[in-house]
């Protein structure tokens, strides 16, 4: 049968007795002819949840969308990527003479680094024979594991997999869909392969940092030099493709919702998906792939996603469903200092990763109205905030009044590019010498939120906190595809949030070994509520924009990640399916909508809890009008007999109030209180922010605080 070139492949969701084989059958059957009912099929979803996708033309997808069983008709769509010493930056020590796991400490010690966790990667594959998917020294593949290795072009199941990569599937059938009639697939035509093998490099990469093993001297050209390893370096890899570099580079949703299907049934521990859509995103409750991650929470496996890389403009994060642990990006305490020289001696410090040898060049300006760089060839060119191509030239100086550490050049301020540009206007043949680039750990170096990092309040609901937790994600050391242009034997720098997102994965991989029994809402609170705010000087974190600032709850949530306190945070804000549920009614979404994503029936209470009052490690409040009252609830995974003391950092021009000022706890006891919030200010504001901590002397429970004044308007 052929398919008519007005289909479109889209997403039909069902109650769960319409994936019986019988039913399924009746589905099809109501609008198809057996043989044209299979090759419309596209995938079968049932384990977290029931439905199908395929090739339908409207006046179809109208009629199936009549069915009693079907719930829901979603039309597919194409999200993007979000694309060393980090462990140690973060306080998560391995050896540091050795690559010998023999002798570690901690949260990495008491979980045998991660022996047990299985971290399931959504992302571009895996190239299998790099040195992080080593399994010298790991045990059996845990018996819980139901997944498996698919082989394909180039990727042999029995060879390539072993007890560190244990699951390694592809998903192409829904971008070949979508690109159909545009391009056959053919090898000869691209660099991808029809299998789980990486051409692109970015799966190989962040599944490194979430759980790569042991891999001593790894450096690109020398720089950034040290032992490679995941914060969970004994975890078991799967890898799930659903990535491709074919007529362009995205993933489709349909094989996302696959993806998910089969990792929720694997037995996946953590899913980390360094993907995402674009701003202003739809609701939440209507997107695929915040439905597929809803399942898979609901299933107890934590879902950590990347923020975006549209920063610093403000509501540009992504990922906002309060179900996603949202991750955005802060620098190391790490730089890689560039000596540049004028031709007059004129000397500057800018950051690049040029590698050397050293170079003198002529030396010239880029107008911002040219993109010409024909008579250019061969010198080192200075521009202004506008990324240009290298190609012909010996290198491009870029000054920056937004800093952007992502862009491959050599990077400088605003000032020290006006003061080179002043030496070019005023000098016949103006030549420069770039030095090599070294690397500088440590002061003055201090973490940062980066500038392309996403930033809140969040779009969609702007009472939930996002992003949740921020981590470094800028030039970080990791495996790639040799295939990859900037992969050095084997390994390279990359930054975005896709690089952060891993980070927390492997640490969560941790947390899930060390607290078997706690929920992926558990395991943010207790990230989210041990963050750093400052540098490991003392010194508070900046964010990177226009003007640097002190960073605040939009830029990195809760703060920077600190993994050894959040193995012991005390407290935890806690949520069930329930909590879900009940932020869907008072975010506004009707009853057939909630039900949908539920896959059955649910009627929301009346009257609507209040938004305010969803559970948690942070209070948001957007539109503040005199005073509110809002609760929260904590459960103790601390000792017995805990005493716990509340401490206020108001935002500005707002009192806090806590009710009761002090919470005395048994061991896994609940125990709620009420916060109020009174504004002074006479007239609508911007956000303020404060925190509220619970402490004990131990533990210091924080969360932060965001309040917004809205005047309301009487008639």
């Amino acid at each position: 049968m052929m398919i008519p070139n007005s289909s479109q492949l889209l997403i039909i969701k069902c109650l769960n007795l319409c994936m019986k084989e019988t039913h399924l059958a009746s589905v099809f059957f109501f609008i198809f002819f057996k043989e044209e009912a299979h090759n419309s099929m596209i995938y079968s979803y049932q384990h977290g949840f029931s439905g199908f996708a395929a090739l339908l033309t409207s006046s179809q997808a109208k009629k199936i969308s009549e069915h009693p069983s079907v719930i829901h008709v979603i039309p597919n769509r194409i999200v993007k990527l979000k694309t060393t010493r980090t462990w140690d930056h973060l306080g998560l020590y391995q050896v540091p003479t050795s690559s010998s796991p023999s002798s570690v400490k901690g949260l990495l010690n008491e979980t045998n680094m991660g022996s047990d966790a299985i971290i399931g990667l959504l992302d571009t594959g895996i190239w299998p024979e790099s040195e992080v998917f080593n399994d010298q020294g790991f045990g059996p593949i845990p018996k819980r594991w139901r997944g498996k290795c698919e082989s394909g072009e180039d990727f042999n199941a029995t060879v390539h997999c072993n007890n560190k990569l244990i699951g390694a599937k592809y998903y192409q059938k829904g971008m070949m869909a979508e690109i159909r009639g545009k391009r056959k697939y053919m090898a000869t035509e691209s660099r991808e392969f029809k299998s789980n093998r990486d051409a692109i490099g970015h799966g190989t990469h962040t599944a490194t940092i979430a759980g790569g093993s042991f891999v001593s001297n790894a450096s690109f050209y020398g720089l950034a030099q040290g032992t490679v390893r995941g914060g969970a370096p004994r975890a078991r890899i799967a890898s799930y493709k659903v990535c491709w570099d074919l007529f362009f580079l995205g993933c489709s949703i349909v094989d996302m919702w696959k993806a998910y299907d089969d990792a929720i049934h694997d037995g996946v521990d953590v899913l980390s998906v360094s993907l995402g859509g674009n701003v202003p995103e739809g609701s939440e409750v209507d997107q695929v792939d915040f439905v597929a991650a809803f399942h898979a929470v609901a299933k107890g496996i934590p879902v950590v996603a990347a923020a975006g890389n549209d920063g610093p403009n403000a509501q540009s994060v992504i990922n906002v469903a309060p179900w996603f642990l949202t991750v955005a990006a802060t620098t190391l305490d790490r730089s890689f200092p560039t000596k540049i020289t004028l031709g007059n001696n004129q000397t500057f410090y800018a950051e690049s990763l040029f590698t050397g040898p050293d170079i003198t060049t002529g030396l010239a300006f880029l107008e911002s109205y040219r993109h010409n760089t024909t008579d250019m060839k061969g010198k080192t060119v200075l521009v202004f905030n506008k990324p240009v191509s290298k190609e012909g030239l010996a290198a491009v100086i870029l000054a920056q009044s937004v800093p952007d550490e992502s862009y491959p050049y050599i990077l400088t301020s605003y000032e020290h590019g006006a003061d080179i540009l002043q030496y070019i206007r005023t000098t016949r043949s103006p030549t420069v010498r770039i030095s090599a680039a070294t690397t500088l750990t440590g002061p003055p170096a201090a973490a940062k939120v980066v500038a392309f990092s996403s930033r809140g309040p969040n779009s969609v609901s702007p009472a939930i906190l996002k992003p949740d937790i921020a981590a470094p994600g800028v030039n970080i050391l990791a495996a790639l595809s040799p295939l990859d242009p900037d992969s050095h034997k084997g390994f390279g720098l990359l930054s975005g949030t896709s690089m952060s997102t891993p980070v927390v994965s492997g640490i969560t991989a941790l947390l899930k070994c060390l607290h078997p029994d706690w929920s992926p809402a558990a395991i943010r609170s207790a990230l989210v509520t041990t963050a750093w705010r400052t540098s490991k000087s003392g010194e508070p974190i900046f964010a990177e924009g226009s003007n640097k600032k002190l960073a605040d709850p939009f830029d990195y949530g809760g703060g920077l990640v600190n993994p050894e306190s959040a193995a012991d945070p005390g407290l935890v804000y806690d949520m069930e399916i329930k909590d879900y549920i009940s932020y869907m009614c008072s975010a506004g979404y009707n009853d057939t909508s909630i039900s949908r994503v539920l896959g059955k029936k649910t009627n929301c209470p009346s009257p609507v809890a209040s938004i305010l009052d969803i559970n948690l490690p942070s209070i948001t409040i957007p539109n503040l009008d005199q005073e509110v009252t809002l609760t929260r609830t904590l459960t103790n995974v601390g000792p017995n007999n805990s005493v716990y003391k509340a401490v206020i950092e108001s935002p500005l021009g707002v009192t806090l109030t806590v009710s009761p000022t002090t919470l005395v706890f048994d061991s896994g006891e609940v125990l709620s209180y009420a916060v109020t919030a009174k504004t002074s200010h006479k007239v609508n504001t911007g956000y303020f922010f404060g925190s509220l901590t619970w402490t004990d002397g131990v533990h210091d429970v924080r969360i932060p605080v965001s309040v917004q004044t809205t005047i309301m308007t009487k008639p």
